[in-house]
């Protein structure tokens, strides 16, 4: 592409740099300079204007967002059309966005005039909400780097895992201390929770905190439920407590326990019948972020969880302070951090 200032009578057919606005004449950058432009430019006193011409090779700045939007978009994604060198991409449905941040690394290196920019990996969508923009920086680019660009993403599409109506099974676990309000509200932040995502509490059990009461329970409730959460009345600190040891003990497995984001470090992830279980931290009864939301909507959107999924977590876990924790990694009592991790 050729770029920069030429005489009135080479730049019909050049795309205009930069906007013109003189004596009543107005021309907006990226215009492609008729004859009828080019006339009035002349007659508002203009001897040359600085426009992009494209070569042999190069195709506009629209068609190039264009191609690589549309070579990586996947499911529940929409591309509208591009204007001004930007293809944007969208939601098509609520749910959590599914992008390996090596496909955006790989594309943004081939070559600085073609861009992409997306929401962070597996946050949660509307529908209609914008995900991704892929811009070109230049007017028009060779087709050679677009397709480089295209090439580099290996295949690999960005795409949004829409939520499932899944019916939740909870139980909650008591003890002397924990009085019946504070569960109440627990379940009342959790229907708050999975309302975006069409979710519902199809059964909630209320149990002692000890190993074979929950046992029966999870036997109980996994009937009904395709996803099982526990809120135990103490946090979860081994592997051999309550929570998890009734977990095996019905025939369960552990898959991770513990987590790189605070608040949230105390979370378990297992499966029971086929189906996941959550032990929930104590901060999870607060509708403040916390690393219970970044597993559970996952799990709302039929996204698996693994051991490794949570091990990579640690990169933009340290969340704000919730409002129930008085600064606790300033010092503190060890109890107040217990009761919200």
């Amino acid at each position: 592409m050729k770029f920069g200032p030429v005489q009135l009578e080479m730049a019909e057919g050049g795309i205009l740099a930069h906007s013109v606005k003189r004596d009543g004449l107005v021309l907006k950058k990226g215009t492609v300079l008729t004859h009828e432009h080019v006339t009035a430019l002349r007659y508002a006193g203009l001897g040359d204007v600085v426009v992009a011409q494209l070569e042999q090779g190069d195709i506009g700045e629209d068609h190039a967002a264009a191609m690589l939007a549309d070579a990586i978009a996947g499911e529940q994604v929409r591309v509208d059309p591009a204007f001004t060198g930007r293809a944007n991409l969208f939601a098509t449905c609520a749910g959590v966005l599914v992008v390996e941040p090596s496909l955006v690394d790989a594309v943004n290196a081939v070559d600085e005039q073609v861009t992409l920019a997306t929401l962070p990996p597996f946050c949660t969508v509307v529908e209609g909400e914008m995900i991704a923009t892929v811009k070109v920086i230049p007017f028009a680019v060779p087709q050679r780097i677009v397709e480089a660009a295209i090439a580099s993403a290996h295949g690999e599409r960005l795409r949004v895992a829409a939520f499932a109506p899944l019916r939740l099974g909870i139980v909650s676990t008591l003890l002397p201390g924990l009085k019946p309000s504070t569960v109440d509200k627990t379940l009342r932040v959790m229907r708050e929770r999975i309302a975006p995502a069409r979710a519902s509490i199809a059964r909630e059990l209320r149990v002692p905190h000890e190993t074979t009461a929950l046992v029966a329970a999870l036997e109980e409730i996994q009937v009904e439920a395709d996803l099982i959460i526990v809120f135990g009345a103490s946090a979860i600190t081994d592997r051999r407590d309550v929570i998890p040891a009734a977990l095996t003990a019905a025939g369960g497995r552990i898959e991770h326990f513990g987590m790189p984001v605070d608040p949230g470090n105390l979370l378990l992830i297992g499966e029971l019948g086929g189906k996941p279980v959550l032990g929930a931290p104590g901060c999870a009864r607060s509708p403040k972020e916390n690393g219970f939301d970044w597993v559970l909507h996952r799990m709302l959107a039929r996204l698996p969880v693994r051991s490794a999924d949570i091990r990579r977590m640690g990169s933009g876990g340290l969340l704000m302070e919730i409002v129930s924790r008085p600064q606790p990694r300033l010092g503190g009592n060890d109890a107040d951090v217990m009761a919200d991790e």
